[in-house]
């Protein structure tokens, strides 16, 4: 698929505005946040490592009873990372930087809950998707999968070089102290208790991080010496206000053996308890307040990140489109998502494709599989072009007319964006010339350009990371042909040798001065053709 990129605004949008299809950020954003469990969500999906809600994936043994869990672990790195944020000069907040081993060296950041949960949520970092934003879909997928309210979603935050000022609060401060911090981070003292009690519904103190608070607890239920805030410790619920209220709690900052560090005690009774006696009277409350605050902490970025709008589930959406020339035809696969769909009820739909001179071609799609999001709440059906039983056969198109949009059909309703169309950029795409050989082994990969185009550059887009983890893009442009090779009327030949058998890449153009870029990975080891 090709997509259009204006220069320099592929990590951060420029300013937040309404999701049109296709923007690659925010594309990537919303498979990663709602494309969570079943058909089409390899590589997108955080959901599989909370559930079930008990599961740690550190635990040799993957022990149900560890006491531990990657959820309390996701939250409290998101908490811990937006904890650095300072209202007044605008610095900290969430933007990575507590994936740096610096700053998880602190004191105020004990345990490695941290690098355990860096070494899930990085599985879905990318270009488009900063180590911020995946701590941040990383919690609010925990909150959500396990029995939480829906959180509001921005994407577009940026990772930190460097680490951030120390900040988090710990628990042997008093509550002044604490109250000082939650204002520097944004927060108001009834704001503070309830993102306390918020983050502490799920998980506990582990003794072995801080043995002057939890002792050796010789549970089987616990078998890491975790006490827990309250008794639903891998559930989102109120409990950790009811049993507060009750005095049943067993909440080891709050009647911990050592007073010293009993700063739930003293940040939950600041007020006379009025707020924690709200959350316990009130499920429904409880869970508002935490779905506000929650996301309040999630947008706590540094100053002059602008965060894109909240992130909804398009109603229709294409996904895994891909144009390659193949001689003299032109092919397109690709699927289309429909939300909130069964495969109970599934809607007929039809595909259409516009092209360069003027026609309209259709075709019916095929249903291919469902998919869930937020324990079930939501589902989606699947749809493939020219599916069949072997796969997503191709659709043939004839390279002359190309295609320029694309729409659907569903249940007789047209949709297409409002009039916009789902747009279709066919200026350049991998020829199937491309091919592999040798000894040593090596490639060459052709690129097809639309004639009459007249790129300024045809170029590999290659993924660099540097040593704190950031993305960036290299460019490696191709050399003009001296004359035109073609690959059929429509179409000419831009071709690189490549000898780099680890090498992946996509494929960027700059037409009249804006960037394009394909988005499906490509090596030339899975070129078929010989050279």
């Amino acid at each position: 698929m090709v997509f259009r990129l204006a220069c320099g605004t592929l990590a951060l949008l420029g300013a937040a505005h309404a999701y049109v299809w296709p923007s690659p950020q925010l594309d990537a954003l919303e498979a990663i946040r709602f494309d969570q469990v079943g058909f089409n969500t390899i590589g997108t999906t955080l959901t599989s490592f909370v559930q079930p809600c008990n599961l740690f994936l550190f635990d040799p043994t993957i022990n149900p009873n560890s006491g531990r869990s990657d959820a309390a672990d996701w939250i409290r790195t998101a908490y811990h990372d937006a904890a650095t944020h300072n209202i007044t000069d605008g610095t900290g907040g969430m933007d990575g930087s507590i994936r740096l081993a610096a700053e998880q060296a602190r004191a105020e950041n004990a345990g490695n809950g941290f690098s355990n949960t860096m070494g899930i949520v990085l599985a879905v970092v990318n270009r488009y998707v900063s180590n911020a934003d995946a701590i941040a879909l990383g919690a609010l997928i925990a909150i959500e999968a396990c029995g939480g309210p829906e959180i509001a979603f921005r994407g577009g935050r940026v990772d930190a070089a460097v680490p951030n000022t120390p900040g988090v609060p710990v628990p042997q401060q008093d509550l002044d102290s604490h109250i000082a911090i939650f204002a520097r981070q944004g927060f108001t003292q009834t704001e503070m208790i309830g993102l306390v009690a918020c983050g502490h519904t799920f998980g506990g103190v582990q003794h072995s991080v801080f043995p002057n608070i939890v002792n050796v607890l010789a549970d089987s239920t616990s078998i890491d010496d975790v006490a827990h805030f309250d008794s639903s410790p891998v559930s989102f619920d109120h409990n950790v206000a009811a049993e507060y209220i009750a005095g049943t709690t067993k909440n080891p900052l709050v009647v911990g053996f050592n007073d010293t560090t009993n700063s739930d005690k003293r940040i939950f009774g600041s007020d006379g308890n009025a707020t924690m006696r709200s959350f316990a009277n009130s499920p429904g409350h409880f869970a508002s307040t935490c779905a506000n605050l929650f996301a309040r902490m999630l947008d706590t970025v540094p100053r002059g990140v602008q965060l894109t709008e909240v992130i909804e589930p398009l109603p229709v959406k294409p996904a895994s489109i891909n144009l390659v020339m193949n001689g003299g035809t032109l092919e397109l696969t690709g699927l289309v998502r429909l939300w909130n769909t069964t495969q109970a009820a599934a809607p007929t739909v039809s595909l259409l494709w516009h092209d360069h001179v003027g026609h309209t071609g259709n075709t019916t799609l095929n249903f291919r599989s469902t998919s869930s999001s937020t324990s079930g709440k939501y589902s989606a059906t699947w749809y493939g072009f020219n599916s069949t039983v072997f796969g997503n056969k191709p659709l043939l198109l004839d390279p002359v007319a190309g295609v320029t949009s694309l729409g659907f059909v569903v249940n007789g309703v047209l949709e297409n964006q409002g009039g916009l169309g789902f747009a279709i950029q066919d200026a350049f795409m991998l020829s199937q010339t491309s091919c592999q050989g040798g000894a040593p082994l090596t490639g060459r990969v052709d690129v097809a350009v639309r004639n009459g185009v007249h790129p300024t550059r045809v170029y590999l887009e290659q993924v660099v990371t540097d040593s704190v983890q950031r993305i960036s893009i290299t460019e490696i442009d191709m050399t003009p042909p001296l004359q035109p090779i073609a690959v059929n009327s429509a179409y000419s030949l831009w071709s690189m040798n490549l000898t780099d058998q680890d090498m992946t890449f996509t494929i960027g153009a700059e037409i009249h001065g804006i960037k394009y870029s394909t988005t499906e990975p490509l090596s030339f080891l899975e070129f078929s053709e010989a050279c």
